[in-house]
């Protein structure tokens, strides 16, 4: 005979929503990470307008398409995000701050800089959810630059008429996109998240504590 209480039997099976709830509910700490992660993305963003955009016409007269090569750090903030705060939304919500930040501080892109934020956050968002946000290791960071950057091709064939640029121009340009949104905001951002939580600034999130087992 079993000397399990009823109490405990039911017990037993409310720890998958307890848990559920507790990793996918924004506490005040999440909020306020959140926008600091994204108001200093946004400034990074700022001063890679002036780079990374002489960067990419550099490259782009080399090879048109070759510029996409230099995208990669504009799609920072939904990886950080994304890796950082470990909720639904938190790719999207940094992305797209960080957008604001740059526009508001002067970006030569206006209002279009938020488009661009907004579609490179679910990008990014998308592969976090197919992992139910419950993976965040290097593969996952990578497909996540990858994913914001094909989200950005797919906008700009239409805000950016690269659509009319023909089929040799978007195949180039694609790639260079996706590979440079993998690695600088990918391998980048998963290094700056470790980088992070060894100085003890992220102790109160599973990234530093994972982090800390390592």
């Amino acid at each position: 005979m079993s000397n399990r209480s009823p109490k405990t039997t039911a017990d037993a099976a409310r720890p998958s929503t307890t848990t559920e709830r507790r990793t996918t509910r924004w506490r005040v700490v999440d909020i306020i990470t959140a926008a600091v992660v994204g108001v200093a993305c946004g400034l990074i963003f700022v001063a890679w307008n002036t780079v990374g955009y002489a960067w990419f016409l550099a490259a782009d007269a080399v090879t048109p398409g070759l510029g996409g090569t230099a995208t990669g750090i504009w799609l920072l903030g939904g990886v950080l995000g994304g890796l950082i705060i470990r909720k639904p939304g938190a790719a999207l919500f940094v992305e797209v701050l960080a957008a604001v930040v740059s526009m508001l501080l002067g970006s030569q892109w206006s209002i279009e800089t938020v488009y661009s934020g907004l579609a490179q956050g679910i990008g990014a968002e998308l592969v976090f959810a197919a992992f139910a946000y419950r993976r965040f290791g290097l593969p996952v960071a990578v497909l996540a630059g990858a994913g914001s950057g094909l989200a950005a091709i797919v906008l700009e064939l239409f805000l950016s008429a690269n659509i009319a640029k023909g089929l040799g121009f978007n195949l180039v340009y694609a790639s260079c996109t996706i590979v440079s949104g993998a690695v600088l905001a990918g391998v980048v951002g998963w290094l700056l998240v470790r980088a992070l939580a060894r100085t003890g600034a992220l102790s109160r999130f599973a990234a530093g504590r994972d982090s800390a087992r390592v």
